[in-house]
């Protein structure tokens, strides 16, 4: 009975991982509509494009702390490995910031639209986050490896050097299992 019990759990929460996975991949329009708002107007320039880099900091540090706390480190720890403790539930948190990660680090790009110098830093790195696209799916399937998990670090440390070489200085932040799971 009580493995019957954990399977029906593991059944549950790969689910709700599932549900919420397209519902974190459907902020696009939200991104958009946060990159639209930040169009830079002539009446003020100015703090227009100072808030483009307050949102680039915060979404870039978002992604940089979902990526850390829920991929990097579990992925050092031995936590993917099969027969780890805790594996399932590893993995399963590792896809939803998989996901996370990719729609953050695509909103703090459009953020980064609205400031002349961070919009040329950052330009460079959209092949590179367009590359994790598909590496949340990989992840929850168990099927991520070093060079997987050594992709999230490079896009992530790319983006920051760019913020820093922009003085946008992006500190890891990792978000509230809320944010993890509604996607932003």
């Amino acid at each position: 009975m009580p493995r019957t019990v954990s399977r029906g759990v593991v059944a549950l929460l790969l689910s709700c991982t599932l549900l919420l996975t397209t519902a974190a991949c459907g902020g696009d329009d939200e991104a958009r509509s946060a990159g639209a708002a930040v169009t830079p107007t002539s009446t003020s320039t100015f703090e227009q494009q100072k808030l483009a880099k307050t949102r680039f900091v915060a979404n870039a540090g978002l992604a940089a702390g979902a990526a850390y706390q829920w991929i990097v480190k579990p992925y050092r720890a031995g936590k993917f490995a099969k027969g780890a403790d805790g594996r399932t539930v590893a993995l399963v948190k590792a896809g939803l910031a998989g996901a996370f990660t990719y729609n953050r680090l695509k909103a703090a790009v459009n953020n980064a639209k609205g400031d002349p110098l961070l919009s040329k830093a950052v330009a460079p790195l959209s092949a590179g986050i367009e590359s994790l696209k598909d590496l949340g799916t990989k992840l929850r399937k168990g099927e991520a490896g070093a060079a997987d998990v050594g992709a999230f670090e490079n896009v992530i440390n790319s983006v920051k050097d760019a913020g820093e070489g922009a003085g946008a200085t992006v500190v890891d932040k990792v978000p509230s299992a809320a944010q993890l799971g509604g996607g932003g």
